[in-house]
């Protein structure tokens, strides 16, 4: 079980890599290639994509830098969440009438 949590980390952070890099990935993409009407990129459209990749980059590793370095709080502060809701004793939740 011990062994679990850090492979769910792990898969998490994966995860949440690779929704950024997707997102990166169409954000240039749209921005930089208006038509699919032939087979390889032109030159502008290369030189587009380059360039936002290259922008997007270097904030893509801070972002993931404050990431790090903030999970292990938000994971503390979820496990205490989680905690809290399961003493609530069963019959004890509020009904609200109107």
């Amino acid at each position: 079980m011990e062994q679990q949590k850090p492979q769910q980390q792990q898969l998490r952070n994966l995860r949440d890599f690779l929704f950024v890099y997707n997102w990166m990935t169409e954000l240039c993409f749209q921005g930089c290639v208006p038509s699919l009407h032939h087979r390889a990129l032109d030159a502008e459209e290369e030189a587009c994509l380059q360039s936002c990749a290259g922008k997007l980059s270097p904030s893509n590793h801070c972002l993931m830098a404050a990431y790090i370095q903030l999970m292990p709080a938000l994971v503390q502060r979820r496990i205490a969440d989680y905690k809290a809701a399961s003493s609530v004793p069963v019959g004890s939740e509020v009904i609200i009438r109107e």
